[in-house]
């Protein structure tokens, strides 16, 4: 019943109620007092009753706030709950609401698929063009650099008076040792073997020796070894957004310590990267998007249903953490 029906219908049999009542009493002694209380409970009563009515219907517009708030803070599986009392018409808002937000979380499930699919298929191109460059590439480039050190040698050997093609060899030799380190870094950057030969824990302590080797920060790595047996997407993830947060760090922050650290326990893994830099203001770096990264690490994690936290002031540094549940039975 619409809301106007209820107050009139409510309203009408506190009348018929109170109009009984006067007339049961009238001609008796002390009447004119009691149909005057008689009438001020009618009202009294009737003002009750209109509230409750109110309340009553309107309460699904506090439900709807309520989920509003739920959904901005990322519950995106709340929902404006029914009510048997409330007005049709707000209700029916509840409801579309509701079939809206189904709509958008089917949406939603569908482009993580996609996307975690596009992400995975980029891992194992990158994998197999790393693969390519170490196993295909690099090794010719190392077997060029061994024949020209060969020959180096035969030239010194004979004491050739050919000064110049043994300068030219010893040149070539550099160049293509040079180019040699730079496809060795190129593949790792690609794609680290050493995550997939010998887990996340050590990748993570060789890219700690690399920022260090290249900067003049502190690095310091913690990782529990049990590490290791984190879920090959799992591990992917955790090194991406630590190799992230770390080339953030170094290129806005300016720090002198940083500290990567890597716990498990039997149903989470944390990642946190620490540094002492110049820090920033998180929500100026969310409201610009893609600057500093911040969105895909965001991205890289929602994918995998885990919990991302960045934590940073002006002059304070800057934290970032990140939890992932090692069951992903239910990641889409």
């Amino acid at each position: 019943m619409p809301l106007a029906g209820k107050l009139a219908g409510a309203n009408a049999l506190i009348v018929i109620a109170a109009t009984a009542a006067a007339l049961a009493v009238q001609g008796s002694a002390g009447a004119d007092a009691r149909v005057l209380l008689i009438l001020g409970l009618a009202l009294g009563g009737s003002l009750v009753v209109n509230v409750t009515l109110v309340v009553i219907a309107l309460r699904p517009l506090g439900d709807l706030e309520a989920t509003a708030a739920r959904i901005w803070e990322g519950d995106l599986d709340a929902r404006v709950p029914p009510s048997l009392l409330a007005d049709a018409h707000v209700q029916r808002i509840g409801g579309t609401l509701n079939v809206l937000l189904d709509g958008l979380t089917s949406d939603r499930a569908r482009m993580r698929r996609l996307a975690a699919e596009v992400i995975s298929a980029g891992d194992r191109e990158r994998a197999h063009i790393a693969r390519e460059l170490h196993d295909s590439a690099a090794q010719s480039l190392a077997a060029v650099v061994y024949q020209l050190s060969a020959a180096e040698r035969d030239i010194a050997e004979h004491a050739s008076d050919d000064a110049e093609l043994a300068e030219r060899i010893a040149s070539i030799k550099n160049m293509a040792a040079s180019v040699l380190e730079e496809v060795r870094l190129l593949a790792h950057t690609v794609h680290p073997r050493v995550l997939d030969d010998l887990g996340l824990p050590a990748a993570l302590r060789r890219l700690g020796r690399e920022i260090q080797a290249s900067t003049r920060a502190t690095v310091t790595i913690s990782a529990d070894e049990s590490a290791v047996a984190v879920p090959p997407t799992l591990a992917s993830v955790l090194y991406r957004v630590a190799q992230e947060a770390v080339s953030n760090a170094v290129r806005h922050g300016a720090p002198n310590a940083l500290a990567v650290r890597l716990t498990t326990t039997p149903a989470h893994v944390t990642l946190e990267v620490a540094d002492d830099g110049r820090g920033f203001d998180v929500d100026e770096a969310e409201r610009r998007r893609p600057g500093m990264g911040l969105f895909t690490m965001r991205e890289r994690v929602a994918l995998v249903n885990g919990s991302f936290a960045i934590e940073s002031r002006p002059g304070r540094g800057t934290k970032v953490i990140v939890t992932l549940s090692l069951d992903q039975r239910g990641t889409t």
